[in-house]
């Protein structure tokens, strides 16, 4: 193989277009819901988009009243979206219908909510984390 074809090859690799799989942005996702339907990331153009994984019984569970707060005081600019994962000493073992009430009650919580995933890597990981 010559310099300028090895170059040529480089250059051909470096440039090549992502597979078609593989979402060019977070806008081109559509998850399942919490609590059924599917939430398209399209809806979020123009707003920041804050990804959570968050969990029910973990010591940060609090953090859904602050994060309820700032979705309530910058919803105009501002998606929040939580992710339950049950991937960190099982610290989210609820159904989704469990999750989803119990952070209504809890915290009030209305930012979208995607149903229970895995946020770790492997074969179960939720593809948003995969892409992320």
């Amino acid at each position: 193989m010559t310099f300028l074809s090895a170059f040529l090859l480089n250059i051909f690799f470096f440039f090549a277009p992502a597979p078609a799989d593989i979402p060019a942005s977070i806008y081109d996702f559509k998850v399942e819901g919490l609590t059924g339907g599917t939430i398209d990331f399209a809806k979020f153009k123009g707003k920041k988009i804050m990804i959570v994984n968050t969990a029910s019984e973990c010591g940060y569970t609090p953090q859904y009243a602050d994060l309820q707060a700032t979705y309530e005081k910058y919803k105009d600019k501002l998606v929040i979206v939580g992710f339950p994962a049950n991937d960190f000493k099982q610290q989210e073992k609820g159904t989704d219908e469990e999750i989803a009430q119990f952070c209504r009650l809890n915290y009030g919580v209305t930012f979208p909510l995607m149903k229970k995933s895995s946020v770790k890597r492997g074969g179960e990981q939720n593809e948003v984390f995969q892409w992320l």
